[in-house]
């Protein structure tokens, strides 16, 4: 497995990918030094552990910053950003376990019914960066016993020290229903999406009075909330098996370096690479290692 190792300035690594034995959970190891993430959401939580440097992000409308011994928890469907804060960037390692996985260690640990929700944006819990990263080397190892335990050790503690219910949203009910109808005008032509103006005027409102609405529900504007929606729908096709070429063309991106572009400031690791390593980690573990130790052993220089 790959691992982040290198220590030379400038240099970046990233690997994002999955295990069988932790359904649910996207996982992520990286050190980033110019990476510079655009405002995104993700559908799952983001737990991401600080081990070098320095993170800044914006979050809700303030910047936020997490060093080394500090978490960054992101909620689902929460807009942010992320760079480095100081000159060598910063290394770290995530878990992205989704709501359903997140819900039901909150419903046995803390009797928590309904939605969980993080609190606070960053934390500083040194043991808990720590679990974060034996969740990691337990995936890495093939230990599906570990890094299951490891995950709701993880999840559980944070949820105890820095968790709640997710707050009730209250809504301008007229904006609410504007800014949804404008979402769901642009899931459906996704690919060839209409200009703000004819957006607007198809929903019988004006240009800037749908921006209000669209930024208020949703956290951007409308062209920035449609990059990232298309975006979890070129991952939803690359899961699937569709190339990255015709993934980018089915969104709505010019081409395979248009998605190229926004996936790398949006997920951290170009489409291309980003399927591989799902298309091998969807493998048993025992038949990952088995290839590895083949090629160690038959191809030493590969």
């Amino acid at each position: 497995m790959a691992a982040m190792t290198s220590s030379e300035p400038g240099q970046e690594t990233a690997r994002h990918w999955l295990a069988p034995e932790l359904p649910g959970v996207d996982l992520l190891r990286a050190r980033y030094v110019r990476r510079t993430f655009i405002r995104h959401t993700h559908r799952t939580f983001v737990i991401a552990g600080i081990t070098q440097g320095v993170e800044a992000f914006h979050h809700r409308g303030t910047v936020e910053r997490a060093g080394a011994g500090g978490l960054v928890m992101i909620n689902p469907d929460v807009p942010h950003t992320g760079h480095a804060a100081v000159p060598e960037g910063w290394a770290y390692g995530a878990l992205y376990p989704s709501p359903e996985v997140v819900d039901a260690i909150a419903a046995e640990v803390v009797g928590l019914r309904g939605a969980a929700w993080f609190t606070d944006p960053v934390v500083h819990d040194p043991k808990a960066v720590r679990l974060v990263g034996r969740v990691l080397r337990a995936t890495e190892e093939g230990n599906a016993l570990a890094a299951d335990s490891l995950l709701r050790l993880t999840v559980a503690r944070l949820l105890l020290t820095a968790g709640g219910a997710r707050p009730r949203r209250v809504r301008r009910q007229a904006g609410a229903r504007l800014a949804q109808r404008a979402r769901e005008c642009l899931l459906e032509r996704m690919a060839r999406p209409p200009t703000l103006e004819r957006l607007a005027a198809g929903l019988d409102t004006s240009p800037f009075a749908l921006l209000r609405a669209f930024r208020e529900r949703y956290g951007m504007p409308p062209h920035a909330w449609l990059t990232d929606a298309r975006v979890h729908r070129a991952r939803e096709l690359l899961d699937s098996g569709v190339r990255p070429a015709d993934a980018a063309l089915a969104v709505g991106f010019t081409d395979q370096s248009h998605l190229h572009r926004h996936f790398r400031r949006t997920v951290g690791v170009p489409p291309g690479a980003y399927q591989r390593e799902r298309r091998a980690t969807a493998l048993p573990p025992d038949v990952v290692q088995g290839a590895r130790t083949y090629k160690k052993q038959n191809h030493p220089g590969a």
